[in-house]
């Protein structure tokens, strides 16, 4: 590591070299009773008020009202300065690295280390109403893309000495900060220390987001998410408070949590704040919507090639009268409707929100009505495919939408080659490739498969709170007693 140098001059020289004579390095000097200070920073990332207003007038007073010998000049700016954060550093990588944080580095000439003070400008948003994740009841707060604030909305609802919060850097040139965060009391540490060695194995040139880590702590290949992401502070608490472990990026709201379970996505952040027999309805739909979302066009394109004896005769007659003059295969039919609705999908993502709705209408109804007049898709194919794509609508977690995409076209493929028969080969290949899945030793389908009756509790639906006192076994296995209330007798 290059070591900074005794003359302030050539400091702003290095600085400013290392980093292309960038227009936002600022540097200045202050001469006061014979004693020479450099004051160094980045004004896109800094605040100017903190250092102006706070910084140097408190450098000032100081100069001003003691007579400090040079060579004690440096201490006493260490130990005076108004400031929560200020650290000593004594290279110029760690110089430069502060600078781009938003602190300002003090130089005293004659002395070969430097003092950063943190003088860090508000360049997020603030905290907001999650849009990803909305939900009926609960809090509305989501995380921000600062770290400090998202570890703070964990802090004031787990007001708990147990909660540690591990810091971390990947990214030689971005030089990603990442907090791992768990209860030491509750989480499995040898999961903890199997993660943090998976983090520090990472030799990547920058982490932008939280996505960016997903290839490389899950390398299994799969379509289906084996990392559950969020932005919502109360889910990952409660997720804390059952055992698993929360990754912190900086730059991006989205929180992942480790280990992640097949059933984790069939939950949101609203089920725990109403009452079991509600939710466990909801939780009906979503399971429901999963199968429909998979099987439903498989079985439509079965039945209309092979096997028209599953359904009665007036219901079949009825759907081959509108599927008359239809010059495609029923296969064909239903992934070019599904490839359209994806498109518009597409659409209502990346263009602009005013915009979005008259898409929408224009490709839902005005092309869906053309191409049924026109004799290209019958009715019944368009039924099928609504129904499909807005159960699939169901999950929140866009990798789990997209690995109901993926499953589907096999499906259909499978349907196409050999009708019900190969729905059951396709549903036979589905169930044995997420039991080969696993989360850091967790199987993907737990506690599903392998079965345990204890987990039942909140796996696909929800017990009464009241009656959940256990931690799952498959997260932890010390302190696993979570409730000790037993109610009026």
């Amino acid at each position: 590591m290059n070591k900074i140098d005794k003359n302030i001059d050539q400091i702003f020289s290095k600085v400013q070299e290392m980093n292309g004579k960038s227009s936002d390095i600022k540097t200045r000097k202050i001469n006061q009773n014979g004693l020479e200070i450099g004051i160094l920073f980045l004004q896109s990332v800094s605040s100017d008020d903190k250092i102006s207003d706070i910084l140097i007038h408190s450098i000032m007073e100081l100069l001003e009202e003691e007579k400090i010998p040079q060579k004690d000049l440096f201490q006493v700016l260490f130990h005076h300065l108004y400031n929560g954060t200020i650290k000593e550093i004594t290279s110029y990588e760690d110089l430069f690295y502060h600078l781009v944080n938003g602190f300002t580095a003090i130089l005293v000439d004659g002395t070969e280390k430097a003092i950063v003070v943190e003088t860090k400008s508000t360049l997020d948003r603030g905290i907001q109403e999650s849009n990803t994740e909305t939900s009926l009841r609960g809090p509305k707060d989501s995380f921000t893309e600062n770290i400090v604030v998202n570890q703070g909305l964990v802090r004031k609802r787990i007001k708990d000495p147990n909660l540690y919060f591990e810091e971390l850097f990947v990214g030689r040139r971005t030089k990603t900060k990442i907090n791992i965060a768990y209860l030491s009391d509750v989480a499995d540490q040898e999961r903890v220390k199997q993660l943090k060695e998976r983090l520090q194995e990472i030799d990547i040139d920058g982490i932008l987001d939280s996505g960016n880590l997903r290839s490389f702590l899950n390398p299994q290949k799969s379509a289906f998410p084996k990392i559950l992401s969020t932005e919502r502070p109360d889910y990952v608490c409660g997720y804390l408070l059952e055992g698993k472990i929360a990754i912190f990026v900086e730059n991006t709201p989205f929180v992942l949590l480790f280990p992640t379970v097949f059933t984790d996505f069939f939950h949101t952040p609203g089920d725990y704040y109403q009452k079991s027999y509600n939710v466990n309805f909801s939780r009906f739909l979503r399971i429901f919507g999963f199968l429909i979302t998979l099987l439903v066009p498989a079985a439509y394109v079965a039945i209309m090639t092979y096997n028209p004896e599953m359904i009665p005769d007036k219901l079949f007659i009825s759907v081959a009268v509108q599927r008359e003059g239809v010059p495609f295969p029923t296969a064909i039919e239903i992934v070019m409707l599904g490839i359209t609705f994806e498109l518009l999908r597409e659409c209502d993502l990346r263009v602009p929100s005013k915009m979005g709705t008259a898409i929408s209408v224009v490709g839902g109804l005005v092309l869906g009505e053309a191409a049924v007049n026109a004799g290209i898709v019958s009715p019944f194919a368009v039924i099928i495919v609504a129904i499909t794509s807005i159960a699939g609508l169901l999950f929140t977690d866009i990798d789990m939408v997209n690995a109901l995409r993926w499953w589907r076209l096999i499906f259909i493929i499978f349907a196409s080659i050999c009708g019900m028969i190969g729905v059951v080969i396709a549903s036979i290949l589905l169930i044995t490739h997420l039991s080969t899945l696993e989360t850091f030793g967790v199987p993907y389908l737990t506690p599903l498969a392998p079965f345990y009756l204890k987990e039942q509790n909140d796996a696909l639906f929800l017990k009464e709170k009241t009656k959940i006192k256990k931690r799952p076994r498959y997260l932890t296995k010390t302190n696993q007693t979570r409730l000790r209330w037993e109610g009026k007798k």
